[in-house]
């Protein structure tokens, strides 16, 4: 594992040197854990972010006060995401239909403990995910022949860790951390797939189960899928497991420091849960209700450096690189659905590819008031023929900006917003969409906590 480690920071400090142009950002992975990260780009593997440290280096709690440390707050996410058909300019355009899809709203707290050498902690954090909302009256709920389905396309995808974090600083400018999570992983999701999609993906072996014959009898002109739940978290399709990361900081002076982290690839369960399958045929359309299970869907490891530096006392300066491993994970979406009435098995080809990450942030302390700015920037997840409308990872750039303020002399405030610069994405493949089109996905992220030392 040491050698493995190795050699991927190695390869990841070439690959950010050689890096292409990019096609989406940290893809299903928040770009940031905690206000006072994601309003400096996303940066905390080499300066103190409060409580959330853990989710990316648990070694930087040791940089915290004496004592506890508790913070509490909310993360919101609105995206504005659009697809318009390279065919007769029909668009579809995400919005607002119903309660457990946009905006998204992710709760986070954290509580660490600090006496002499050791820090303890403990969280739960929204890892990542996604979402869209299409309705049921666009061109992707259109069958084969153009005409409309009247059936609903929409996802949503959760993850979130409870990380049990522990520093230790061996001494005064070294110190080691880790942490053992809990995850759960929870997805929504309603597709449609006309009968040449369906034709493009049996071409490529990735459908087969014994309801295919009785389907095809029926000559359906499309067919969706359905397993959804319209609640806050509680999702279709969910499954626990775990996860860790490791990390390092070293000071080589008083004002820098150096910092290393691993992020190791989750270990989730296949994801389950009941779903509707509907064939759309001429008469009525025939619905078979089952169960889907999502097979090995994983988050990847990740690889992250960085370093901080005070230019002043109360000017801060913090880069981080970072190597995302999503071509370890993520090759095809495999779901299979089981019913009294037969199985069928769909894979959906995905080819992520590795990530690579390069993310500035600054913070300016004034009096009571921190202010604080960064830009976060990666190479492409997914090539644009394999992206999914209800699976859009396309933004690559975030700008951001945020503040800190004192309330007391043991509680603060912090927030953070960050922008996703509109990304356009050409798919003009008829596989995972019915027609050629190009998607344009933008984001408006806010996060706010309430922190207290006693």
């Amino acid at each position: 594992m040491k050698k493995i480690i190795i050699h991927r920071l190695l390869t990841a400090l070439t690959t950010l040197v050689l890096a292409n142009s990019a096609v989406a950002t940290d893809v299903l992975r928040l770009s940031g854990y905690g206000p006072v990260s994601r309003s400096m780009g996303g940066t905390a593997v080499a300066h103190y972010t409060g409580p959330a440290g853990m989710m990316v280096n648990p070694a930087t709690l040791s940089l915290a006060p004496e004592g506890y440390t508790f913070s509490g707050g909310l993360d919101i996410i609105t995206a504005d995401i659009s697809n318009q058909s390279k065919v007769d300019g029909s668009r579809a355009v995400t919005s607002d239909h119903s309660s457990n899809r946009g905006p998204y709203y992710a709760p986070e707290f954290g509580v660490i403990f600090q006496q002499d050498k050791l820090t303890l902690g403990v969280g739960a954090y929204a890892l990542g995910g996604l979402g869209t909302e299409y309705g049921t009256d666009s061109f992707l709920s259109d069958d084969v022949n153009g005409d409309p389905t009247g059936l609903d396309n929409s996802s949503r995808l959760l993850v979130m860790n409870i990380p049990f974090a522990v520093s230790y600083q061996f001494s005064d400018n070294f110190s080691v951390g880790g942490s053992v999570d809990a995850m759960w992983a929870g997805m929504n999701l309603n597709l449609l797939l006309t009968t040449a999609q369906i034709g493009g993906l049996a071409a490529g072996g990735n459908v087969s189960g014994s309801l295919v014959g009785p389907l095809l009898g029926m000559s359906p002109t499309a067919a969706h899928i359905s397993f959804t739940k319209n609640n806050f978290i509680d999702s279709g399709a969910s499954a626990w497991g775990v996860g860790a990361r490791v990390g390092a900081i070293w000071q080589p002076q008083e004002s820098t420091t150096v910092g290393f982290s691993y992020n190791f690839p989750s270990e989730l369960g296949d994801l389950s849960g009941d779903a509707d399958l509907t064939a759309v045929i001429a008469g009525p359309n025939p619905v078979i209700s089952g169960e889907i299970t999502v097979k090995d869907f994983q988050m990847p490891g990740v690889l992250t450096i960085g370093v901080s530096h005070n230019i002043t006392p109360d000017w801060l300066l913090a880069v981080d690189l970072s190597r995302v491993y999503w071509a370890d994970v993520l090759k095809d979406i495999k779901t299979s659905f089981s019913s009294a009435a037969g199985n069928l098995d769909l894979n959906f080809p995905q080819n992520y590819k590795d990530q690579s990450v390069f993310g500035i942030g600054t913070s300016y302390k004034v009096n009571k008031l921190t202010l604080r700015a960064g830009y976060r920037y990666a190479t492409s997840g997914i090539d644009g023929d394999f992206m999914f409308s209800t699976l859009p990872v396309n933004p690559t750039r975030h700008i951001s900006a945020g503040f800190g303020y004192q309330l007391s002399e043991d509680s603060n405030i912090d927030f953070s917003y960050t922008y996703a610069v509109t990304e356009k994405t050409h798919n003009d493949q008829v596989l995972n969409t019915p027609e050629p089109m190009v998607n344009s996905h933008s984001q408006d992220n806010v996060s706010i906590t309430y922190s207290v030392n006693f």
